[in-house]
């Protein structure tokens, strides 16, 4: 799978996870709400760590 689609995928499951985030806070489910927050973090040092990668390999 390629660098590029992999960032798709993450921005894609980090917009999901902020919906399900949003929807579970104003329900009063903080647990969920919290799982979903450390969800985002992992995903979002993931499309770094990915995106860094391709910036290093086109140098």
């Amino acid at each position: 799978m390629t660098a590029r689609r992999l960032q798709a995928m993450y921005v894609f499951g980090i917009l999901l996870n902020a919906g399900a985030l949003v929807a579970a806070a104003t329900n009063g489910a903080t647990l969920y709400a919290v799982t979903f927050g450390f969800v985002m973090c992992y995903l979002g040092i993931r499309f770094w760590m990915v995106s860094r990668d391709q910036a290093a390999s086109s140098s």
